[in-house]
């Protein structure tokens, strides 16, 4: 780990001038860029999350083919993959009487012969000529009654080497990427201080030995990078000066919370220290308020938002959904605040703004707004999030996520904020969680009819997918459900009913209406219905263990004990620690060690960049890069490779 951080604050490679540099490469440019990648190409490149050239650079092989064994072509045995070296025949097209194009050929070396054949790949005709000396690489088998290399890959290079096996997509070959790359490592110049000689040990290994400790290098590039960009990001936001900075009134907000109808907990009063401490600063605050759902996040911005409005500032609440604006509306104004609410639908005003996008609206007018909270941040874009900022003079802004972010994750993605974590939940009864495999379905199902309690159903789609085909679709289970449970009333519920409709189904349910609410996981944020005590879940394991943490949030809202049935075809231990564990953090942790960065929030869930190549071993590598990045950053104008790629956020996802 040191050895790493040393290398890297103490690299002197030659270097390139900046104009040299910027004329040879730049690795911040789109793919477009790069020779024979065009717009359809780039397009399939973008399904890899591969947009410009260090994207490519840093898209690693998840495997490799070694192929240095060669084996003599007259003494190969049937089953074997293999490389053989030697001359190569003209390939003949041959069409069958039942349609199907074969390509045959005959490969020569100093121990005999060998056939060779291909199916439908007709231009091979034109790529071979008589003689040639070729590396095949292939599986034997029989053919025509013959040991024959069956649809080997071809390279005109004589020197059997280990190959890099690439992650693909359809139209992008491991070969094609294998190509691009080593055609930009060719040109590359020099990038200090990342690790050029660690991305061709990567890509052109000339033994497997060396691969893990490169791939730690460029691990250690990307946290350098990622904590660079933070700095970079806190500096600016530290050099901005507030025009009119808040005076914190110490005894009034010490009548606000006595005035609460509950005590706060330890973790809700240190926040709280901490928010009033950057209120207090020249500079505006910017600081990540994580907890669970339940853990008292919005009482705690109530407070800085109490602040603001005795310093004669608005508000800005931003909320990601109307479910989720009308509860913080209803919490807020519950608390004594004035409280306007701002969505599509609906335009109240006060000296708190509650709302969805609508409250980035150009047309609605604002005054002296001096803060915004953001809810659940990463349902927002980078643009709309400034949109958010704009709104004020440099408002201090406060974000708040109840996604269960491991501490060494948030301050890896996040280390550009100030972080506060609500680590309890007050007055609730922990959430009996049970893992159910299919045989004990029916059990279940007849448990349920005697709770005589209000029910959520999550399942993960819509309809059916015609990729997952065994996954639960919430319209499909609506339906069955309703003959298992034909006294009971169900709603359905889904991301894409109109709006006014979502909230007619959760009015209904709210009001006892529905026993059952069937629905995909649009639940997960802002729906609270104390009265509904159980909650299952389809398709378990699918889903993270974060995301399914937050979905059983929706119930134990209540003093009575609340249950949550995962349903599963695989049960697994990764699902049974759900069973034990109820903090967020802890459970997210688990995820991270199990599953990696990239899926500890579920399939494309939170926004959450999935790292291209750090893993969770790897997260001891960040104090070495931050104290690498400190170093670095004085001397940012001096590194242009460096410097393009943090201010260009090309780095991290929005």
């Amino acid at each position: 780990m040191d050895s790493l951080g040393h290398r890297l604050i103490t690299s002197s490679h030659p270097r390139h001038s900046p104009a040299i540099y910027h004329s040879l490469m730049n690795l911040t440019s789109p793919v477009t860029s790069i020779s024979g990648v065009g717009t359809i190409m780039a397009r399939k490149l973008a399904k890899l999350d591969i947009h410009t050239v260090f994207d490519l650079l840093y898209h690693l092989p998840f495997r490799y083919e070694d192929r240095r064994l060669v084996s003599p072509a007259a003494r190969v045995q049937v089953g074997e993959t293999l490389t053989v070296i030697g001359h190569i025949s003209a390939v003949t097209n041959i069409f069958t009487k039942n349609g199907k194009r074969l390509q045959t050929a005959t490969l020569t070396d100093d121990s005999g012969t060998l056939p060779v054949i291909w199916f439908n790949q007709m231009y091979l005709s034109r790529v071979f000529e008589t003689g040639d000396v070729v590396s095949l690489y292939g599986k034997v088998d029989f053919f025509n009654r013959k040991p024959t290399l069956i649809s080997p890959e071809y390279d005109f290079s004589t020197q059997a080497k280990i190959i890099p096996v690439y992650p693909e997509t359809a139209g992008l070959s491991s070969k094609w990427l294998r190509t691009k790359i080593q055609s930009v490592l060719a040109s590359l110049p020099d990038i200090s201080p990342l690790h050029a000689q660690s991305l061709n040990q990567v890509h052109l290994p000339n033994s497997l030995e060396v691969v893990e400790p490169a791939r730690q290098d460029l691990a250690f590039d990307e946290l350098l990078l990622l904590q660079t960009r933070a700095l970079l990001h806190r500096r600016k936001w530290q050099t901005t000066r507030l025009a009119h900075p808040f005076a914190v009134d110490q005894e009034k907000v010490l009548q606000f919370v006595a005035s609460l109808p509950f005590v706060l907990t330890p973790s809700q009063n240190q926040a709280i220290k901490e928010i009033l401490s950057d209120l207090s600063q020249p500079y505006p605050m910017n600081r990540l308020l994580e907890g669970d759902v339940g853990s008292g996040k919005t009482v705690v911005a109530a407070i800085a938002a109490y602040i603001a409005h005795l310093n004669g500032f608005q508000t800005l609440l931003l909320a990601p959904t109307q479910i989720l604006a009308h509860q913080h509306f209803q919490t807020l104004t519950a608390l004594g605040l004035k409280t306007g609410l701002v969505t599509a639908s609906s335009k109240t005003l006060g000296t708190v703004l509650v709302g969805t996008h609508a409250l980035l609206s150009k047309s609605l007018q604002l005054n002296k707004v001096g803060l915004v909270v953001i809810d659940e941040q990463h349902r927002f874009g980078v643009t709309q999030r400034s949109l958010a900022a704009a709104k004020g003079d440099s408002p201090h802004i406060l974000t708040m996520t109840a996604t269960p972010i491991p501490r060494t994750v948030a301050l890896t993605l996040y280390g550009d904020l100030d972080l506060s974590i609500l680590d309890s939940v007050p007055g609730r009864i922990p959430i009996k969680t049970w893992v159910v495999p299919e045989e004990k379905r029916t059990a279940a199902y007849e448990w349920i009819k005697k709770q005589n309690t209000q029910v959520f159903i999550v399942c993960p789609f819509i309809e059916e997918s015609e990729t997952l085909t065994s996954v639960k679709s919430a319209k499909v289970e609506f339906e069955r459900l309703k003959d298992i449970f034909s006294e009971l009333k169900l709603g359905l519920l889904h991301g894409k009913l109109k709006a006014k409709d979502k909230e007619q189904v959760i009015a209904k349910f709210r009001a006892g209406e529905y026993h059952m609410l069937v629905a995909t996981p649009v639940v997960e944020v802002g729906i609270d219905i104390p009265s509904a005590t159980i909650m299952v879940i389809e398709g378990a394991e699918r889903f993270g263990l974060a995301q399914l943490h937050q979905l059983r949030g929706r119930v134990g809202r209540s003093d009575v004990q609340s249950y949550c049935l995962l349903f599963s075809d695989i049960p697994s231990p990764r699902l049974k620690s759900l069973e034990t564990h109820h903090s967020g953090a802890e459970l997210a942790e688990i995820d991270l060690k199990l599953r990696g960065a990239g899926d500890i929030y579920g399939t494309s869930q939170h926004g959450i960049p999935n790292f291209k190549v750090a893993k969770y071993a790897d997260f001891s590598l960040i104090p070495t890069a931050l104290a690498a990045a400190v170093k670095l950053l004085p001397d940012l104008d001096k590194l242009p490779l460096l410097k393009d790629l943090v201010e260009t956020d090309k780095i991290i996802p929005a």
